[in-house]
């Protein structure tokens, strides 16, 4: 018997980097996944029907409002509902704060935070009570990082955001558990190709993986790990907090 056997996740971003990590690894516990992207991730389908699992690969953009609801609906058709719900889509990118425009600061905040906001509404109007809502922020949505004023506030919003829903899910009966994870710098491609994006790459990589106490950065599977086990009733007390993967990032 898996650890998520019998339930429903439904995973934004999750063609590549952390969400496929993420879908594979529910999967391994016995979930049916629901992948989502802005390109149907049909691969991550193949992969895990490949190993046995059931998945469905569908089309979304997360700063749709009106797709949130066609997919749940998607949802409630093929499977009766679901019952995890994994907040993954989201973009990085630096910037100066003197060079950030109000055109780049949406951008971020509307894919980062706003559909979040989104996701999570979905899930409180469609869940049943015993869900598990999981977005992904980041260790710089709790430490501060020159040039990420954006990405930071997106993500740091994610947070709060996070505990807010988590406190009234619990005190109207909705019964649905809301969590934050914050990964450090996880060697995916979205943090390889903003690092590839720099004036000196390999220092840029020396200089992040010193600034993990364990001298490297994260595997896609560490936050995977968390992701399987706050959408498992193992973490059924589990709800307002975050769980912090990062090697150590923010203890120093």
């Amino acid at each position: 018997m898996g650890r998520l056997d019998g339930k429903v996740v439904w995973i934004t971003g999750a063609a590549s980097g952390l969400g496929r990590a993420s879908a594979l690894a529910c999967a391994a516990e016995g979930a049916t996944i629901l992948a989502t992207d802005l390109d149907a991730p049909a691969a991550v389908v193949t992969e895990i029907e490949g190993l046995g699992g059931q998945a469905t690969a569908l089309t979304q953009d997360v700063t749709d409002e009106a797709r949130w609801d066609a997919i749940a609906d998607e949802a409630e058709t093929r499977f009766g509902g679901f019952q995890v719900l994994v907040n993954n889509a989201g973009v990085g990118a630096s910037r100066l704060l003197a060079d950030t425009d109000l055109a780049f600061w949406r951008k971020i905040q509307s894919v980062n935070l706003d559909a979040v906001f989104l996701g999570t509404r979905t899930g409180f109007r469609r869940m049943a009570p015993g869900g598990s809502i999981i977005n992904i922020s980041s260790v710089l949505g709790i430490v501060g990082n020159a040039g990420t004023s954006a990405y930071s506030a997106s993500k740091g919003g994610v947070r709060l955001f996070s505990k807010s829903a988590a406190v009234e899910a619990a005190q109207t009966g909705l019964g649905i558990r809301v969590n934050s994870v914050h990964p450090g710098y996880i060697g995916t491609p979205m943090v390889m190709d903003n690092v590839a994006n720099q004036a000196e790459p390999e220092k840029v990589v020396a200089m992040i993986r010193a600034r993990h106490p364990v001298g490297h950065l994260g595997e896609p599977e560490d936050i995977a790990n968390a992701v399987v086990y706050l959408a498992s009733d193992d973490a059924k007390f589990v709800t307002g907090t975050e769980i912090i993967v990062d090697g150590g990032y923010t203890a120093w």
